[in-house]
């Protein structure tokens, strides 16, 4: 599964691990990435969507046409 939000844009963050020895060595921060399904009820379809947890919130607050209309708007396919 891509790290990657649909709603948000969220992407994988880039930066360093610091051993004690003070050693540095590349890691990688990623979203906490979820599948959800939503009842998308003008379509009269499920939609399902990759969604970061800041992402899930988001829908609940201004709701699934709403987060839907955004995700269209950025370019992406639903």
């Amino acid at each position: 599964m891509s790290a990657h939000c649909q709603l948000t844009g969220a992407t994988p963050g880039f930066g360093k691990k610091i051993s004690h020895s003070h050693r540095r060595t590349s890691r990688r921060f990623d979203p906490n990435i979820q599948r959800r399904r939503y009842w998308l009820p003008s379509e009269g379809r499920h939609v399902r969507l990759t969604l970061s947890t800041k992402g899930i919130k988001t829908v609940d607050v201004i709701g699934i046409e709403a987060a839907v209309a955004r995700i269209r708007a950025r370019g992406g396919k639903v």
